[in-house]
């Protein structure tokens, strides 16, 4: 085997079948595990493609300094591409987010600036704020700010999550659901899926007590990664068919179920992805194939009150 940098680890992810959480007259629901990933997230894909797709435009260079605004997983998975390939990483975040994701982005070697929140709620106002600090930061001389909101870059990493998807599910994708943080995965993927003449429904998912998407008023939640409270810019309605709203409470007894049932050990962000694909499965009926993503590894929610008392 020749040796290479890590970021060649980044994707090529394992799919595998729900076997319990899923109803028994249910299609099935397959679920492409993310964790397997160097930082154990699917932003991995992402910042990878942010940062090389700058790099190939000549917008980033040696010497530069990368800035960026997020609750975590984007923050460790810049944080670990920037430190392979040598860039100095400094990022807005708040204590709303997992403790453990906030010591990986330093571990990482990022440089943090913690914008307190309101009871460790996830607002608008706070999004706000992190956004405008992070602005401030990218002002200065030699910054590079990834703006993850806004960055198109972030559709190469999720088209290729999309292409392996088409690699190894055997017959049709029936349909594709994916929680909406950024909107980069769930476009990405109906991108390929679209261009290959895949009839796939897509529906994109949110915490149904900050439901923009559908219309609703924008509201507190405790999902991290979704339901950021504005309608993200990359969200393109041509390309899903339907929103679908998701308890937060539903998204969490899923995740717990996940598991003590399947033994996939993931967070809320995964619960509400498969808690909305088993629905859709319910729905579509016993011959239909659902396909989400497991989007990071439960180990960032241990700190927290997700999995206490689930013995």
């Amino acid at each position: 085997m020749t040796a290479g940098a890590l970021t060649a680890c980044v994707g090529r992810t394992p799919l595998v079948r729900l076997g319990r959480v899923v109803p028994g007259e249910a299609g099935r629901v397959l679920v492409k595990c993310e964790w397997f990933n160097p930082t154990g997230s699917y932003k991995d894909r992402m910042a990878l493609a942010m940062i090389e797709e700058a790099e190939r435009r000549g917008e980033l260079e040696p010497g530069m300094t990368v800035v960026e605004y997020t609750g975590g997983s984007t923050g460790s998975s810049l944080a670990f591409v920037c430190a392979v390939k040598g860039y100095r990483l400094r990022v807005v975040s708040s204590d709303a987010f997992a403790a453990a994701k906030l010591r990986t982005m330093e571990a990482l070697g990022a440089e943090l600036t913690i914008v307190p929140s309101d009871r460790g709620r996830i607002t608008p106002e706070l999004m706000s704020r992190m956004v405008a600090t992070a602005q401030e930061h990218a002002a200065e001389a030699g910054s590079y700010l990834t703006d993850q909101f806004h960055n198109r870059d972030s559709l190469v990493g999720y088209a290729r999550l999309g292409e392996e998807l088409l690699e190894q599910v055997d017959g049709p994708i029936d349909a594709f659901c994916a929680g909406v943080g950024t909107a980069g995965l769930a476009m990405g993927v109906s991108m390929v899926l679209t261009a290959a003449g895949s009839p796939t429904r897509i529906e994109v998912l949110e915490p149904a007590s900050s439901a923009v998407i559908s219309g609703e008023p924008p509201g507190a939640h405790h999902i991290e990664g979704v339901g950021v409270g504005v309608v993200p810019p990359l969200l393109d309605p041509s390309l899903y068919d339907q929103v679908r709203t998701v308890e937060e409470n539903d998204a969490r007894s899923m995740a717990r179920r996940l598991a003590a049932e399947e033994g996939m050990l993931a967070g809320t962000s995964t619960g509400l992805n498969v808690a909305g694909a088993s629905a859709l499965a319910d729905e579509l009926g016993s011959a239909c194939t659902v396909v989400t993503v497991a989007v990071d590894t439960g180990l960032k929610y241990l700190d927290g009150d997700l999995f206490a008392g689930s013995r």
